[in-house]
C-alpha cells in the first residue's frame, strides 16, 4: 500500500497537479502562475454586478451567454444571494470585464489566460477580471470564487488579503479527466456533476470512454442495433444526450474527447451485429478479415462527427488479444 501511495504522488507532481507550497496561505485550486496579495479585507455586495469594458460581444451571441451564466454561477457558489445586508464600509460593487476575443470556438490550444485584480487600483470599488478568451475568463471567474467566503455569523461575502493581482495560464494545454460509462453506466445529472467539478479545477477535457466489451450504450443514428449492447434499454445515451453533454461541458470551457475502443474491448457490438465477431464463440477483437467491420467504425466516427466537435477523437487500441483472429480460419486465410 506504501508504494502505492507513492506512485500516486509521483503521478501527480508529474501531471502538474502538485504545487510547491510557497505559501499556504494562498487557497487557489490550482496555484496560479503569478499571485500577489495585500492584508486587507473587503466585502462584496449583495448588488455586485458584471460590467462588460471595452470590446462588447456580438448580440445574442453564445459567448456572452457562456459569461453571463459563468457569471451568475459565481454569484451562487459565493453564496452571494444569502448576503443580509451591506453593513461595511469597503465593498466591491462589481466585476470589470474586458474580452480580447469573442470567438466561442472551444478547441485544443484555445487561450486559457486571464489577469484578475482585487480590487482593482484604478477602480477601489470593483475587481478587474481580462481574458484574452472567454474561456480564459471563465477560469478567471473561478478563481474570483475562491476568493470570496460566506461568513455564516455576519450574513457578508468577504475577500481577506486583499488586494490581489493574480495572472494565470494552464502549465498544460491539455487537462483531461476520464470517465468510463460503458462499464458503469452513469446518468446524464452525475456527468455534469462530474463536469462541474472539473471547472472548479480548471480541467478542460472530458474523456468519455462511451463503449468497452461490457456495454455499447450509446446510440448511432447509421447503426441503430449497435446499442443492443447495452446493459438494459434504460442503460442508454441517445444522441440528444451526447449533444446535451457536449453544450454542458462548452458552457464551462470543457471540451468532450469521445472514446470507442478497437479492435479489442469490442465485443459489445456483436450483440447488435454478430458479423462483427470472429466467430459465434470467439467474439472479440472485431473481425478485420470483414469490409463491414470498416464501415461500421467510418459510420461510427460520422456520426460522433456531427455532435463531438473536439479535434480528437480516441480509438482506443490497447490490449488486443489476437487469439481469435489465429484460431478463426476464415480471419486466418484472410
Amino acid at each position: 500500500m506504501a508504494l502505492i501511495h507513492c506512485w500516486v504522488w509521483v503521478y501527480l507532481a508529474a501531471v502538474g497537479i502538485l504545487f510547491a507550497r510557497a505559501d499556504e496561505k494562498v487557497g487557489i485550486w490550482p496555484m496560479p502562475a503569478h499571485v500577489q496579495y495585500g492584508s486587507h479585507t473587503v466585502g462584496v455586495s449583495k448588488r455586485f454586478a458584471l460590467s462588460i469594458i471595452g470590446n462588447n460581444p456580438p448580440s445574442h451571441s453564445k459567448s456572452s451567454a457562456i459569461l453571463l451564466k459563468g457569471f451568475n454561477r459565481l454569484l451562487h457558489n459565493i453564496n452571494l444571494y444569502r448576503v443580509q445586508e451591506d453593513n461595511t464600509d469597503h465593498l466591491l460593487l462589481g466585476l470589470r470585464l474586458t474580452i480580447d476575443s469573442w470567438d466561442d470556438q472551444l478547441q485544443f490550444g484555445t487561450d486559457e489566460s486571464y489577469t484578475l485584480k482585487v480590487p482593482d487600483p484604478d477602480y477601489p470599488k470593483y475587481a478587474c477580471l481580462k481574458g484574452n478568451t472567454i474561456y480564459g475568463a471563465l477560469h478567471g471567474l473561478e478563481t474570483l470564487s475562491q476568493l470570496c467566503l460566506f461568513n455564516s455569523k455576519t450574513k457578508n461575502v468577504m475577500v481577506s488579503m486583499a488586494p490581489w493581482i493574480i495572472i494565470d495560464q494552464p502549465r498544460f494545454s491539455y487537462r483531461g479527466l476520464l470517465i468510463d460509462t460503458s462499464r458503469h453506466f452513469q446518468p446524464l445529472e452525475i456527468i455534469k456533476k462530474v463536469i462541474d467539478a472539473m471547472a472548479y479545477s480548471k480541467l478542460n477535457v472530458l474523456h468519455w470512454h462511451i463503449v468497452d466489451t461490457q456495454s455499447f450504450p450509446l446510440e448511432i443514428p447509421s447503426l441503430p442495433n449497435l446499442w443492443n449492447g447495452a446493459y438494459s434499454p434504460s442503460e442508454r445515451y441517445t444522441m440528444k444526450d451526447a449533444r446535451e453533454i457536449v453544450g454542458y461541458a462548452q458552457m464551462r470551457g470543457i471540451n468532450v474527447l469521445a472514446e470507442i475502443d478497437v479492435p479489442g474491448h469490442a465485443a459489445s457490438w456483436g450483440i447488435g451485429y454478430p458479423q462483427l465477431w470472429p466467430s459465434s464463440h470467439c467474439q472479440q477483437p472485431l473481425d478485420v478479415s470483414n469490409e463491414f467491420t470498416f464501415k461500421v467504425i467510418d459510420s461510427i466516427l460520422s456520426d460522433f462527427s456531427k455532435v463531438f466537435k473536439f479535434k480528437f477523437v480516441h480509438l482506443g487500441g490497447d490490449e488486443v488479444d489476437t487469439s481469435c483472429w489465429s484460431q478463426t480460419r476464415h480471419i486466418g486465410n484472410w
